[in-house]
This record gives structure tokens, sequence and C-alpha cells, in this order.
């Protein structure tokens, strides 16, 4: 004989309202995962930053800016930063006043400094987006940006073309920057060192680093980076040296490879093809 067993009425109300609460419970935290999704998607990516400010002045477009800046604004459809700025209605405001301020007290007086923020006095202005740059500036060894010396224009042009001067499709320009003021590692030389056309960029950090000379990296790991066959004495006939003889691990370990009497001419030398003076 088959025996059916029935909860009493009370037990089967109290384990549907178990049920329906944990069906609760769960909808509910479902719907608060899904809705700080959709914020994080909504906000992620869409840092805005604020336009500088200049007490009782209005933004009056980059239209405006044009009747003077005829050449910047045309040629600023090129540049690197135009990539970047807003479109439609979110432009507004958000033209040559975003990094310059708010334009009216500029064009009321026709012009002349102090009424308009210019970055070329103050790197601030750029510091706004690239604040990992302002941290660079402030290690150790640093270009002299922070103090005045310098300014983000002697190497960048924001204007017009690729932000880096000399970068874009002009990369055998490329060191024109840096030779401007660093004229004594320019050459010509009879032997140059090959990294140097390449780019000052594959020893030096353009910014700042916490190694002299602004060096991407401390000691012989720099060199080891491209001369490896002298670390692990695989050179070939032709290399630097035969057979990495001369680099033993002491030696290496002993100095920078352009201070212990070797190869001090680091960007070129006119008298040996070890680059040493």
């Amino acid at each position: 004989m088959k025996t059916t067993w029935k909860l009493p009425a009370a037990t089967a109300v109290s384990r549907w309202i178990r049920q329906s609460q944990g069906n609760l419970l769960w909808i509910g935290g479902a719907g608060a995962s899904a809705a700080l999704i959709l914020i994080s998607c909504a906000t992620t990516g869409r840092t805005m930053m604020a336009p500088p400010s200049i007490p009782g002045a209005e933004f009056v477009g980059s239209e405006e800016c044009a009747q003077c800046h005829e050449e910047v604004v045309r040629d600023f459809k090129t540049a690197d930063h135009a990539k970047l700025q807003a479109k439609g209605k979110n432009a507004v405001d958000m033209g040559c006043e975003s990094c310059h301020g708010p334009g009216s007290k500029h064009v009321e007086a026709g012009g002349g400094a102090g009424t308009i923020v210019n970055p070329d006095k103050s790197p601030e202005t750029c510091f706004q987006c690239h604040l990992d740059t302002k941290a660079q500036f402030s290690m150790p060894f640093a270009h002299q940006v922070l103090n005045g010396k310098m300014s983000c224009s002697d190497c960048h042009d924001p204007h017009k073309g690729s932000a880096h001067k000399g970068g874009g499709t002009s990369l055998a320009r490329a060191n024109e920057t840096c030779i401007e003021c660093h004229t004594a590692q320019a050459g010509p030389f009879v032997f140059p060192h090959e990294a140097t056309r390449e780019g000052c960029v594959t020893c030096h950090s353009p910014h700042g680093s916490t190694n002299q000379k602004m060096l991407t990296e401390r000691n012989s790991n720099l060199c080891l980076k491209c001369h490896m066959q002298e670390q692990l004495g695989t050179a070939p006939t032709d290399s630097i040296v035969i057979g990495g003889g001369a680099h033993t691990s002491s030696r290496l370990m002993g100095g920078t490879c352009w201070s212990t009497g070797c190869h001090e001419a680091v960007h070129g030398s006119n008298v040996n093809s070890h680059l040493r003076n």
C-alpha cells in the first residue's frame, strides 16, 4: 500500500515564505550588481577635466579664436590632441579654451599677456591630463620644467601634427628635438653608437628618472638590454669583443660599461670603433 505524506499547512506556508525570501534576496542582489556594472560602464573612460578658470571671463568658442589665430586653429585638425576633442554638443567650451581658459577678456583686450592662460608659462594646464608626467618631473633627475627653466612646448607641439616634435612620420628626425640643447651628443661621429639612431629615448627617460643622466636603467643592465651576447660570451667575431673574454661577470659588476675605462664615448667616437675615447 502506497503511503502519501503531507506537510501540515503551517509548515508548507513557512517553507514557501523562506523560498520567497531567498528569491527576493537573489533578485535584489543581482539587481544591485547590474546597477553597479551599468554605473561603472557609464563612468569608465569618461574622466572630464575642467578647463582653466579666468576670473570674470566667459567662453567665446574656437571660432572667435580663429579671428586672430587662423593658422593655429586650421592646423589643429592635424594635431594629436585633436583626436581627443569632443564632437557636437559635447564640444561646447572644449576647443581652444579647454587648455587656454575662457577667452572673452582676451578678445576684449585685443590679445595681450595676462588675459589668457599660457601653458608655456606654467605646465599646470598640461598636468591636468598628464598626471604621470608631472610625477616623472618630480624624480631626482629630470628636465627642469617644474622650476620654469623649460616648458612642455620646448619638446612638444600641441597645435599641429605629432605632439612629439620630430615624431610621427619623421622618425629620422626624432633626435633633433634633443640635440637642440644637447649639441655635444649630436655628432656626426666616425663611429656612431647604433642606439642613437633608434632615438635618445632608447637609453634616456625624456621626462625624469631615478637614475643619473635620466637613464632608463642603472649600471650595466642598460647596455645588456641590447648587448646580451657580451654577457653570455657568444659574440660573433665581428662584434665588440670576441667570445666575451673581456666581459667577465666580475668586471660587469664592477661598474657601468662606460665607467670602467672601456666604452666612455657612449654616443659615438671619432677614434675607436669600440666607442672608446
